[in-house]
């Protein structure tokens, strides 16, 4: 009786969950703009994300990851990315032609993105799914193909 029960629950969530647009919500970020103003991630629907989780600035694994991204920025910046840097430990300027946005509370934004080591990259797609969370330094090939294979841009690939 009780595996029927599952079977019939499974039976009808299952199309809900096929034609859901969003997989895993991405956590929303804010930040304080130039002119002190606070600005979400919401905000920029529509944009991918890079999410960049350190301990600081002059960690090892956070400048390995902004050399990786510095070798295609040209083309993530075709893609109008927005790139958020968050801190654990402490704050400081980021030496990189690329421009950071700084997320004033960076032990908040590694909880939301469940990252609990000393570094961590997370991709958020343009509809705000959560593509790819690592605790690994990505390569710059690599970061490219993830931006480009979001869900929508798969979505895109598929409907005829």
């Amino acid at each position: 009786m009780k595996r029927l029960l599952f079977l019939a629950l499974c039976g009808c969530s299952l199309p809900t969950l096929l034609m859901a647009d969003v997989v895993r919500l991405a956590p929303d970020i804010a930040w304080l703009n130039a002119a002190g103003k606070l600005k979400k991630i919401t905000a920029f629907k529509g944009q991918p994300v890079v999410v960049i989780v350190a301990r600081s600035p002059q960690d090892w694994t956070f400048r390995s990851q902004v050399g990786q991204l510095q070798k295609m920025y040209e083309r993530l910046a075709d893609k109008k990315i927005i790139f958020v840097a968050a801190f654990t430990k402490e704050p400081g300027r980021i030496k990189s032609n690329i421009p950071f946005v700084i997320a004033p509370d960076g032990p908040r934004v590694a909880n939301d993105f469940d990252i609990t080591g000393k570094f961590g990259i997370a991709f958020i797609g343009r509809d705000r799914n959560l593509d790819y969370v690592t605790n690994k330094v990505v390569p710059a090939q690599r970061i490219y193909d993830i931006v480009g294979a979001s869900f929508v841009n798969q979505e895109k690939l598929r409907r005829p």
